[in-house]
């Protein structure tokens, strides 16, 4: 009998392809899955979001271990590899289907979320207000499949791509 607990994040900062990876190196995160959340579509397709009128956005769910990685480190790592200043999309990716967002799983989930927010806006890091929302979520749906791992599977024009982005600029 396993001892292991799983816990839930779902979180929004752009093209999915780049939240994957960032998630995925770290102990205790069991896996990360590109899909499409906060929308009103049932079962959308990558098409349908990209085009803006299911009102999703492109987000990755994070099953992680939560006695390994908390969810206030996970919100740390969002933190850094999202524009939380950028309500018009994440980098060259622009619309609501990249807007960022922490879509929370519970009242814990919610009230770290804030707190984490919070902290960020009284940290002096950005001359911007943090405009990144947190809202309860709803049904997320998982992304096609060769959209799952895109770093693994396409490493080359994933790296091109994320050049391309600007989200490593410095």
């Amino acid at each position: 009998m396993s001892n292991q607990r799983e816990e839930t994040a779902i979180l929004a900062g752009g093209c999915f392809w780049c939240m994957v990876h960032p998630f995925d190196q770290w102990d205790g995160v069991h896996s990360v899955t590109s899909g499409y959340t906060g929308g009103y579509t049932v079962n959308p397709t990558y098409e349908e979001v990209c085009s803006g009128e299911t009102g999703h956005t492109e987000a990755v769910k994070i099953v992680f271990d939560p006695s390994i990685i908390t969810y206030k480190e996970i919100l740390d790592i969002y933190w850094t590899i999202s524009d939380p200043t950028d309500a018009g999309g994440q980098f060259i990716n622009r619309g609501s289907s990249y807007r960022p967002g922490i879509f929370y799983l519970s009242a814990d989930q919610k009230a770290k979320a804030e707190a984490s927010k919070t902290a960020l806006n009284e940290s002096g890091r950005y001359e911007k207000p943090i405009v990144t929302e947190i809202t309860k979520a709803t049904e997320f749906y998982a992304a096609e499949d060769y959209h799952q791992d895109y770093y693994q599977k396409q490493p080359e024009q994933y790296q091109a791509y994320r050049i391309r982005s600007g989200r490593d600029a410095s």
